[in-house]
């Protein structure tokens, strides 16, 4: 058996973005909004596509540079909840159930980037 290591930022960000695509779904099909909905998918599922470029980054600094747009992704995704959350697009459940998942994702990012830097 294969001894793969393990990779949590990897991981958590391909959930999120899942979660993101079935949010998604159910945004559309329960509240008929579109518009935020979409950016919410674009910004959630973007976080692991970033993180999963970074892993074949060509250089460190290529390395940073694609966390650092996850980063950014992230925060935007926070914005979004925020947003559907305050005009009663999301319930408290789902929105209780989101932003500690891409918070945490957030501080792994800022974490994983400066930790880099500092590597360097």
């Amino acid at each position: 058996m294969m001894n793969k290591k393990k990779n949590e930022l990897l991981d958590l960000s391909y959930d999120y973005a899942s979660l993101i695509v079935k949010l998604y779904t159910k945004l559309i099909k329960t509240k008929k909004e579109y518009i935020m909905s979409k950016q919410l998918l674009r910004c959630g599922t973007s976080v692991g596509a970033n993180v999963r470029e970074a892993q074949n980054a060509e250089s460190r600094a290529d390395f940073i540079h694609k966390l650092a747009i996850a980063q950014k992704e992230c925060d935007e995704n926070i914005f979004w909840l925020e947003l559907m959350y305050e005009n009663k697009y999301l319930t408290k459940k789902e929105f209780d159930y989101m932003i500690p998942k891409v918070t945490s994702i957030l501080k792994m990012l800022k974490s994983s980037i400066l930790t880099t830097k500092q590597n360097s």
